[in-house]
């Protein structure tokens, strides 16, 4: 899938719709992405700041997503773990970007090339538009090599 179609299948995707969170760039090469939520009534908690699910929410699938299309379709990435730390309290759009480059890469391809599973954490900061940090995210995916197809023998009519 073409990243920019997978960047407007998000944006129209309803808990990111109906949370304020919008995804502004993901690079065609899934090496770099970036989203970004705003301060509205709806997405508001009880003291007016940034409801925290939605700020865990805006950097969920991120990770998994970029790994899984950069890896290729000889690999199995899913979420393994996630956790939040909420820094200060959101007043503002906040935004997180997330950096897959060809090292980090390279080691998940190098770890999972005996078949055995691959536990990696990644970290993300929730930035305002100050740039100071709102809230930190750790997620943690899982990645495996596919198994080799093995060839299937003939049958005989």
């Amino acid at each position: 899938m073409k990243a920019r179609t997978l960047r407007h299948i998000l944006n129209w995707w309803p808990p990111f719709l109906f949370s304020g969170i919008h995804v502004t760039r993901i690079d065609e090469d899934y090496r770099h992405a970036r989203v970004e939520m705003r301060l509205r009534p709806w997405n508001r908690n009880y003291v007016g700041t940034l409801f925290g699910g939605n700020l865990f929410a805006m950097t969920d699938p991120f990770w998994m997503l970029l790994a899984m299309q950069a890896l290729g379709k000889d690999y199995i990435v899913w979420d393994k773990a996630g956790g939040i730390e909420f820094v200060k309290p959101g007043r503002s759009t906040v935004h997180a970007c997330f950096d897959l480059d060809d090292t980090l890469l390279d080691e998940l391809r190098e770890a999972a090339a005996d078949g055995g599973k691959v536990l990696r954490w990644f970290e993300t900061d929730v930035l305002d538009r100050d740039g100071e940090v709102v809230a930190r995210v750790r997620k943690q995916l899982y990645v495996r090599r596919k198994p080799r197809a093995r060839p299937q023998p003939a049958t005989r009519p």
